[in-house]
């Protein structure tokens, strides 16, 4: 059985419900050649939606991952996204030029604004340049669809959203607590969706991946299954996954592959359960603290790592 696929927005490209998620890969205890074995074993699986970003294990996550699609043609086989971590014009190109060097690629399929965390980063993008370069890019092939991430508050992504009028897609934490809390799923899809904006989901278990529980499942109020079956039940076009074993990547796809929406009674079940302990924030800490805040973000914004 294949992993489903579903439109990603706008742009005409179909991806696969779960992506391949580049901060776990690129964790230097998993070591190079493992990394590219889980990597080449994602792709014969079907998982062909890899994401990166340009600052993750400071660049490690990008030089693995380009020497993994480096041979058998699996570039050609894959959708690819990184994510600048740029806020102004300079700075966008010197991770746009680095993140096509670490990759190995002439293109970027999705390029996107990494961390929209802080209140004045839509205003940065903007005024200081970094939108025009993603632009420039895009005229230029270096960059086919553009998007932006974050993990904080909808009302930082509503201001991003509003910033520019062709966004393709925004990632954003998607997961049994985001009902009740700073919620994606409420305040954030709906306006993606109008917009024809593809959402990307992360965070399904509130940080982690299958093997450690995650957050929410560590918790004892949803098992991990639940967190990445109700996720898949949104309204996005597909969700990060953090994979960093062969265990865990095949527990993914196997959820992947037998996916179907949550019946509104299990969801409901599932949403009574959460709701004690969903409305603080103590299961989504990328949201209710800076624990989950990139150091380079948090060092462009004056705040000690």
């Amino acid at each position: 059985m294949s992993i489903p696929t579903r439109p990603l927005g706008k742009t005409g490209v179909n991806v696969p419900i779960i992506c391949l998620g580049g901060w776990h890969i690129g964790q230097p205890a998993i070591g190079d050649a493992e990394a590219e074995r889980i990597m080449h074993a994602a792709i014969d699986e079907g998982v062909t939606f890899f994401d990166n970003a340009w600052d993750y294990h400071e660049g490690r996550s990008e030089e693995i991952m380009g020497k993994a699609l480096a041979t058998g043609g699996r570039r050609q086989k894959i959708f690819l996204m990184t994510k600048n971590c740029g806020r102004d014009a300079e700075h966008s190109r010197q991770h746009l030029e680095d993140s096509l060097r670490r990759l190995q690629t002439d293109v970027i399929d999705l390029w996107q604004f990494h961390e929209i965390n802080y209140d004045n980063d839509p205003e940065w993008v903007v005024e200081r340049g970094a939108l025009a370069v993603a632009l420039e890019a895009q005229k230029a092939g270096k960059v086919r669809f553009i998007g932006f991430t974050g993990h904080k508050s909808p009302h930082i992504f509503l201001n991003m959203l509003g910033r520019h009028t062709n966004w393709d897609t925004c990632q954003l934490p998607v997961n049994v607590c985001d009902y009740f809390y700073r919620s994606s799923i409420h305040e954030v899809i709906p306006e993606l969706k109008k917009k024809n904006v593809a959402a990307i989901g992360m965070k399904s278990l509130g940080g982690g991946n299958l093997e450690m529980g995650g957050r929410i499942a560590a918790g004892g109020a949803a098992t991990a299954d639940e967190c990445i079956r109700f996720a898949l039940s949104q309204e996005i076009a597909s969700l990060v996954v953090g994979v960093d074993s062969m265990k865990v990547l095949m527990q993914d796809v196997a959820i992947a592959r037998d996916f179907k929406p949550m019946p509104k009674d299990e969801a409901d079940a599932l949403l009574a359960r959460i709701k004690p302990v969903a409305t603080d924030g103590r299961f989504e800490w990328s949201k209710s603290t800076q624990n989950y805040d990139g150091p380079y973000h948090r060092r462009q914004h004056g705040f000690a790592e």
